[in-house]
């Protein structure tokens, strides 16, 4: 009997055990949920708030459907049909997506993962689109929070951008990958923030851009943006205008660009007129120059130019006749070794390379004597 009583006794306790567990395990789980809703109200509030006082500021956020779900350790925010209005740009500009989904672990609520789903539509505010944009993956990422974030990358897969209109399509901007990366190095984003900015493209195209964007080409670029006032959403034309205003610069601390067999490394430092033009002057060591110049018609361009003369001037004292065999349309090697003979020689990846000059006066481009181009103002 004394035996039968001490097992029943041992039963209970295990029983009251499990029972103890079970309770609690529900109490957590219960807790949980209490907590994860509650997160989400905060959310839900957070995000009213912040389109509060984007509207203020002329930027009207919306979404044709907003649901928050993710549960147990995630908050997701799914903007269905979403919609930004810029009414401070000038015109105002109109941006419409398919979808965006943000994310946020409950544990780790300083990191927010947003993707998107496109196509991208771009338009003044009731008139037909001028632009679209599509590609396999967008998603991009904010470390910090939305008031005070401290770092921010944006990834698109295969991205196009179509300029669209009067029934045409025309390719602006063709990608295999583009990735753009910004932190903050120094100051806080409320007051006099130092930016870096990494750029990267992987077998990009601009064929309306430029020429020399017409073929494919991968870029690696680095700069560092000094001169601003804060970091708080504005367009980036006002953003330009504080950096000129405080004698700031942008700084390209490493740049590297290949297409083709032309390779080009430099760094230096711009900075911005009154006007809103580029001026400065990177230092570019290139490897395989003869492409390049070929297809941008360089000797043309030195030859039709006001430039030939200074050009020309300046390769007869280098090699006397050779500015002559420039002026009546000499090969094309010879032109191009005349322009390697106004540089330094280098090696570059163990090629055999040039150092140049890559020039900004008042936005117009030259590389060596070779003006490239012209960039607009940016403000």
């Amino acid at each position: 009997m004394a035996t039968q009583s001490r097992g029943s006794r041992s039963a209970r306790r295990r029983n009251r055990r499990y029972i103890g567990l079970v309770i609690l395990v529900v109490a957590l789980a219960g807790g949980w949920s209490w907590f994860w809703h509650y997160a989400a109200g905060r959310a839900e509030t957070a995000i009213a708030g912040w389109r509060a006082r984007e509207a203020k500021s002329g930027r009207v956020y919306s979404c044709g459907s907003q649901t928050i779900g993710g549960y147990p350790f995630r908050l997701e925010v799914t903007c269905d049909k979403a919609a930004a209005l810029f009414r401070s740009n000038q015109p105002p500009v109109e941006l419409k997506i398919g979808e965006m989904l943000i994310a946020a672990q409950i544990y780790d609520p300083t990191l927010l993962i947003t993707e998107f789903h496109g196509p991208l539509i771009v338009a003044e505010p009731g008139r037909p689109p001028f632009l679209e944009a599509n590609w396999t993956l967008g998603q991009s990422s904010v470390r910090g929070t939305p008031a005070a974030p401290e770092r921010v990358s944006l990834v698109f897969d295969d991205p196009k951008v179509d300029r669209v209109g009067n029934g045409n399509r025309i390719t602006v901007l063709d990608a295999k990958r583009i990735e753009v990366h910004g932190r903050l190095l120094e100051g806080t984003v409320t007051n006099h923030p130092v930016i870096q900015i990494v750029t990267r493209l992987r077998q990009a195209a601009a064929p309306t851009v430029h020429p020399a964007a017409a073929r494919s080409l991968d870029a690696d670029i680095t700069a560092v943006l000094r001169g601003l006032n804060d970091f708080s959403p504005k367009p980036w034309a006002e953003r330009f205008r504080e950096i000129q205003a405080a004698d700031g610069r942008i700084d390209i601390t490493n740049a590297r660009v290949q297409q083709g067999d032309t390779i080009a490394v430099g760094s230096g430092s711009l900075g911005l007129n009154v006007r809103g033009r580029l001026e400065g002057q990177l230092r570019v060591t290139v490897a395989g120059l003869e492409p390049f110049l070929a297809s941008i018609n360089a000797q043309e361009r030195v030859q039709n130019s006001p430039d030939m003369d200074k050009v020309a001037g300046a390769l007869d004292r280098l090699l006397p006749g050779l500015g002559g065999m420039a002026r009546q349309q000499a090969t094309n090697s010879n032109f191009s070794l005349g322009i390697m003979m106004l540089g330094q020689p280098a090696v570059l990846e163990g090629k055999q390379a040039v150092i140049l000059p890559l020039r900004f006066d008042d936005g117009t481009v030259f590389l060596g004597p070779i003006r490239i181009g012209d960039m607009p103002a940016l403000f």
